[in-house]
């Protein structure tokens, strides 16, 4: 696993051990990137369901100015610092060890707001049309923001919020599918 592009272009990154996580692939990886947006002038990122931090961490290198990491796994959360570390990252960062909803909940009682939120959860163990209400709800993506969603191939990523609109969709062999929203200017 490494980063694909951007200023830390080259550089492995640890994996989080076990198989607490399933990395996204280097080919899936730079294809997300290419609709996100190559490169990035400054923003936030959130990152949930980090594992190793390897989505947030490519959307600092293509230039995100901040990014905040998400995951409840202890091992995940070692994994993100020694990667943060290594690549000395540490000014650009905050790490919380939390579940989805609560870090959501938390990010709106600071007033956050984010251009790109990253969700790739375990398969079938997150109910997506609850998260990204939850996300719709606590208005934590500013306009022209992005949500990027990786998921099981046959699952229904069907979004009937009409602030949103679908940049992309596409499936990756039998198994993995993504697709990324895009919110409509207000």
């Amino acid at each position: 696993m490494r980063v694909v592009s951007g200023l830390h272009r080259g550089r492995q990154l640890k994996s989080v051990p076990g198989k607490i996580a399933r990395p996204t692939t280097d080919k899936v990886k730079e294809a997300i990137f290419q609709v996100l947006g190559p490169y990035f002038r400054q923003g936030a990122c959130l990152d949930l369901f980090a594992g190793s931090g390897a989505l947030g961490i490519e959307a600092l290198s293509r230039g995100m100015e901040k990014a905040i990491f998400v995951d409840k796994h202890p091992k995940a959360i070692h994994t993100i610092n020694e990667n943060i570390r290594m690549l000395q990252l540490e000014n650009n960062v905050e790490i919380f060890k939390s579940d989805a909803f609560n870090a959501l909940n938390g990010a709106a009682k600071r007033g956050l707001q984010f251009d790109l939120i990253l969700l790739d959860p375990p398969y079938y163990k997150v109910n997506y049309a609850k998260l990204l209400g939850k996300v719709t709800e606590l208005d934590l993506l500013h306009d022209d923001g992005m949500i990027f969603c990786e998921h099981d191939a046959t699952e229904d990523m069907a979004m009937t919020d009409e602030r949103y609109e679908v940049l992309k969709r596409k499936l990756y062999g039998e198994t993995t599918g993504i697709t990324i929203y895009k919110k409509k200017r207000e």
